[in-house]
C-alpha cells in the first residue's frame, strides 16, 4: 500500500515537472524576444536556463497544493477558516519559491547579464523583484486545484451513480430470472397432475423430465447470456414434457440457420414464450395445434421467431410477455427488437431481434444469402 501511495507521488511529480517545464520553454523565448526588443544582449540558453528553473521552482511546489485542496476542501461551517488558510498561504509558497529558486540556480544579475554568486544576494530578493508573478502563479495553481478536485468528484460520482445502476438492473434481473421459476414449475407441475389418473406412466415421466429442467433452470449461472445451443436444449426438454400431456395434439418444428446456434441470448427468454405459445395454442384447442421455432441471421443482429396456432385469444400480454420485454430492455436498453402480433385468428408470432453476440460472428458471415441452410430441423 505504501508503495503505491509513493507511486502516486512520484507520478504527480512527473507530471508537474513536465507540464511547467514545456510552459518554461515559451517564456524563456519570450524573455529573448523581450531583451532583443530592449537592445539587452542575452544568451538564449541562459534565457532558457531563468525559465526552466523558474518552471522547475513551481513544479515542485504544485502538487502539496492540490493535495491540501484535496484533503481540506472547503465545506459548511468551515469554508471562511479554509478560504483565510489559503488566502495566508501565498506567504510561504513565495518563501519556499524564493529558497528553491536560490537552491536550484545562482541568482541573475540583469545589468551584467551573468550568473552571481549566491552570497551576494538573499533568496528574499527574489521576493522583491517578482512578487506579483508569484502571486498570481500562486492563484492559477489554487484554481487549477479546486478545478480539477471538482471534476475528480463529478467524475467519480459518476462512477457511483453507473455502479449503483448497474447493480439495480442486475437486482432487477435476477427478480424476473426467479419469477420465471415459480411459474415455469406451477405450470408443468397442472400438466402432470392431470395426466396422475389418466396415464399414470407418463405423468411419471414427466416427473423425471421435471426434475432434469429444474436442475438446468436453477442451476447458478454467473452469467446472463448463454448460447442459443444451450437455450434450445432446454426448451426441445421442456417441450418433449409438453408432448407427454399433450400427444398427437401438439405439433412442433424447430428450424435453428447454421451459425446462429453461438450467438448468446438471455438464459430462459424463449421458454416462457413457447409456454405462451401451447397455452393458447394447442392445449386451448380441442383438435390441438403447431408451434414453430426459428432462427435466422442479419447484418450485425439475428432473429428468432415463435409462431403458434391461436386456439384461444388471451386478454392482456400475459407474464411471459411481459418478462420478456422487461428483460431486454435492462440487458440491450434499444438494442434489441420485441413484436408480438396476430395475423386474423389463425397464427400468433413473437419476434425478436437481437445484436449477433458470441463466438464465431462476423459481417461477412452475417450478410443475407440464397445458400444459408439450417443447422437443424426438427419435426415432432
Amino acid at each position: 500500500m505504501r508503495l503505491i501511495h509513493l507511486r502516486q507521488i512520484g507520478r504527480g511529480y512527473l507530471i508537474s515537472i513536465a507540464l511547467w517545464c514545456g510552459l518554461s520553454l515559451l517564456t524563456g523565448w519570450q524573455y529573448r524576444i523581450f531583451d532583443q526588443q530592449m537592445n539587452i544582449r542575452s544568451s538564449l540558453f541562459d534565457m532558457f536556463m531563468l525559465a526552466e528553473a523558474r518552471g522547475f521552482t513551481f513544479a515542485l511546489l504544485t502538487p502539496p497544493i492540490f493535495y491540501f485542496v484535496r484533503r481540506y476542501a472547503a465545506g459548511g461551517g468551515r469554508r471562511v477558516r479554509y478560504l483565510t488558510a489559503f488566502a495566508f498561504g501565498v506567504l510561504p509558497f513565495m518563501l519556499l519559491y524564493a529558497c528553491i529558486h536560490w537552491i536550484v540556480i545562482p541568482p541573475w544579475d540583469p545589468a551584467l547579464q551573468c550568473y552571481v554568486p549566491r552570497a551576494q544576494h538573499s533568496p528574499l530578493a527574489l521576493i522583491q523583484s517578482g512578487f506579483a508573478d508569484q502571486i498570481t502563479i500562486y492563484i492559477a495553481i489554487v484554481v487549477a486545484a479546486h478545478a480539477y478536485e471538482y471534476f475528480e468528484r463529478v467524475r467519480q460520482q459518476e462512477l457511483e451513480r453507473s455502479e449503483y445502476q448497474r447493480a439495480l438492473a442486475a437486482s432487477e434481473l435476477q427478480m424476473l430470472k426467479m419469477q420465471l421459476h415459480p411459474h415455469f414449475l406451477f405450470n408443468t407441475l397442472h400438466g402432470i397432475a392431470t395426466l396422475i389418473d389418466s396415464d399414470g406412466s407418463s405423468a411419471k415421466a414427466m416427473v423425471v423430465k421435471l426434475s432434469s429442467l429444474l436442475r438446468a433452470a436453477l442451476k447458478p449461472n454467473t452469467s446472463d447470456l448463454i448460447p442459443l445451443r444451450e437455450e434450445m436444449k432446454f426448451i426441445e426438454e421442456y417441450l418433449d414434457i409438453e408432448k407427454m400431456r399433450l400427444g398427437q395434439r401438439l405439433n412442433v418444428r424447430i428450424s435453428i440457420e447454421e451459425g446462429t446456434e453461438k450467438y448468446l441470448i438471455p438464459q430462459m427468454l424463449l421458454q416462457p414464450l413457447v409456454e405462451n405459445a401451447i397455452r393458447y395454442g394447442a392445449a386451448a384447442s380441442r383438435d390441438g395445434g403447431w408451434i414453430e421455432i426459428l432462427s435466422r441471421r442479419g447484418n450485425g443482429s439475428f432473429e428468432l421467431r415463435i409462431s403458434n396456432s391461436v386456439g384461444k385469444r388471451a386478454s392482456g400480454t400475459g407474464v411471459g410477455l411481459r418478462n420478456t420485454q422487461a428483460r431486454l430492455q435492462h440487458l440491450y436498453s434499444g438494442d434489441a427488437v420485441f413484436s408480438f402480433s396476430i395475423s386474423g385468428e389463425q397464427t400468433a408470432t413473437v419476434k425478436l431481434v437481437l445484436p449477433a453476440l458470441g463466438a464465431g460472428y462476423s459481417t461477412a458471415a452475417a450478410s443475407p444469402g440464397p445458400a444459408r441452410q439450417a443447422l437443424l430441423v426438427r419435426h415432432y
